[in-house]
């Protein structure tokens, strides 16, 4: 259809949109949740799910979806971006988050929808298909991290700063050296039972150390981030890394994939992936008959890496093409 047909370069974004809607949306617990609809009313339901966790929704997230084809639904989860209370951990947990998307998806009218994540946006969308799938009709994944121990063995135990030993230096440096065999219990400590002006100290520590490898082109160097945003961000993130995602076991995404027969999914996966190595990755495609993974070979993390960016667009107007004729999963 003509109005699948891009006119801006293949390796670009569509341009940037305006929501039609936007609300907050009481999911009880105290929390109400920021979400907005931007696209076509009537197009092809997609919910969006930000990294993390506590990374919060951005604008150019609407940017991966021809606006004439989609229904693109975003939010910002429990405690982080618009959502309030900031930076709580109360009543936070996955399986509230997955309860969340399930109240949107009712509270909008959809019935099945597909599911865009990335990070920690993509083990959410998994776990969400493995509880939901009936729900979930197509699922587009980029950055894979499943929740297992190795990975943040990896990111927190100095597999990563084995190549970045200036900025593992950085952030291991605010942590006593008989605290540094577990950093992410060192932090948790000063996250949670310090006063607010310290945890911020330590917030923007520990989300630095994470932004500083998130691009193959920032060469470890990363700004300074916002109080408030490093501090629900970093919170946010110990709380369900120190709880090891609310899982039963290590394993459990991959222990379930079997849940997922019959729904197509797109992995989009950094080659040089500091963060998420590909190994996950790769080991998800394995276990799932319907994936197609694609390594962008000169791409690290990030959302906005060009390699990661012109996949991802070229795996919505894919799905896009397919249903273009009733605009209907």
């Amino acid at each position: 259809m003509d109005h699948i047909t891009r006119q801006t370069s293949a390796t670009a974004l569509y341009p940037a949109v305006d929501p039609f809607d936007q609300r907050m949306l009481d999911v009880g617990d105290g929390h109400k949740i920021y979400v907005e609809q931007c696209g076509n009313p009537d197009g092809l339901p997609v919910v969006v799910l930000h990294g993390g966790p506590g990374g919060g929704c951005s604008p150019m997230m609407r940017r991966f979806f021809d606006k004439s084809v989609w229904r693109v639904i975003l939010f910002d989860q429990r405690g982080c971006g618009r959502s309030r209370p900031h930076a709580s951990i109360a009543d936070n947990t996955t399986w509230h988050l997955v309860a969340d998307i399930e109240r949107i998806r009712t509270e909008l009218g959809i019935d099945k929808w597909a599911v865009f994540g990335g990070s920690w946006g993509a083990t959410l969308a998994l776990i969400y298909a493995i509880t939901h799938p009936d729900r979930a009709a197509h699922l587009i994944l980029r950055g894979i991290f499943l929740m297992e121990q190795r990975e943040l063995d990896w990111f927190y135990g100095g597999g990563a700063g084995a190549f970045w030993p200036d900025q593992w230096a950085r952030f291991r440096s605010m942590i006593p050296e008989d605290e540094q065999g577990d950093l992410i219990t060192a932090y948790n400590r000063r996250l949670f039972d310090t006063p607010p002006h310290e945890q911020v100290k330590f917030a923007r520590t520990w989300a630095s150390w994470e932004n500083a490898l998130a691009s193959v082109h920032s060469q470890g160097r990363s700004g300074e981030p916002g109080g408030e945003y490093a501090r629900a961000f970093a919170r946010l993130e110990n709380h369900y890394f120190t709880n090891k995602g609310f899982l039963d076991h290590d394993g459990w995404i991959r222990a379930n994939l079997d849940r997922l027969a019959g729904i197509r999914g797109d992995i989009v996966q950094g080659r040089y992936d500091m963060i998420c190595p590909p190994l996950s990755a790769h080991l998800l495609a394995q276990g799932w008959s319907g994936a197609s993974l694609d390594f962008a070979p000169f791409a690290g993390h990030a959302l906005s890496e060009s390699g990661i960016t012109e996949r991802l667009v070229a795996a919505t107007d894919s799905v896009g093409r397919i249903h273009a004729g009733t605009l209907r999963f």
